[in-house]
């Protein structure tokens, strides 16, 4: 706050206000060196609110926290950006990205090779999936061949996996009444969207946790 010449004052009721946002009061006198890893980086958000700023950039804020303290700092990075502060967020966790953002950039070996809105991602894969367990896979396969939307069906002892091309959702009904109408029971039925994961994995070409991403 002093080097941004903030009178006194107003620099002690921006502390009492930030210590509140990240619920650190408690530890308002407390060393650094002493705070756990989560907090050390809810003091790292609140240092950066210090100023009011227009637009902040977090590097990885939540990288090596456990998950319930990863919740916690999502909550307060919303109401950052709630309260009118453009955030730019750089995250190798994926469902970060996707619970958090506006819009995603995927950067590789340095350079950004897709952006867009989550969902807009999401759907340049084109493909949801439809896993379908019945009481006879070969007979519900055969069925469901001439379905103009299934791109690909694949059989495994744990039931079938029904690749399509257009919305699963609009589609999950006629499987499924196509393969009842053909006299076969269905034990389970799940429909999965493509994730970022997924999505970071197709325009990279490899997982996560390989170097180099």
């Amino acid at each position: 706050g002093r080097l941004y010449s903030i009178p006194r004052d107003e620099r002690r009721r921006r502390i009492d206000d930030m210590l509140t946002v990240v619920e650190l009061e408690a530890k308002r006198n407390e060393r650094t060196k002493n705070l756990s890893g989560g907090m050390k980086r809810r003091l790292e958000i609140a240092r950066g609110l210090m100023t009011r700023p227009e637009v902040l950039f977090l590097d990885e804020p939540t990288q090596g926290l456990d998950p319930q303290t990863r919740m916690r700092m999502w909550d307060y990075i919303r109401q950052v950006n709630a309260a009118g502060t453009t955030i730019f967020l750089t995250t190798h966790y994926m469902e970060e990205a996707d619970m958090l953002s506006d819009r995603i950039s995927i950067i590789d070996h340095g350079r950004i090779i897709i952006s867009g809105t989550p969902e807009e991602l999401k759907n340049t894969l084109g493909e949801d999936v439809v896993y379908l367990e019945t009481g006879d896979d070969a007979k519900a396969r055969e069925t469901l061949l001439g379905v103009g939307e299934i791109r690909s069906i694949t059989e495994s002892p744990r039931g079938l996996s029904i690749t399509i091309s257009a919305d699963g959702s609009h589609c999950l009904p006629r499987i499924v009444e196509r393969v009842r109408g053909a006299g076969i029971d269905i034990a389970s039925v799940n429909l999965k969207k493509p994730t970022m994961d997924d999505v970071f994995v197709h325009y990279t070409g490899r997982e996560l946790r390989d170097t180099g991403a």
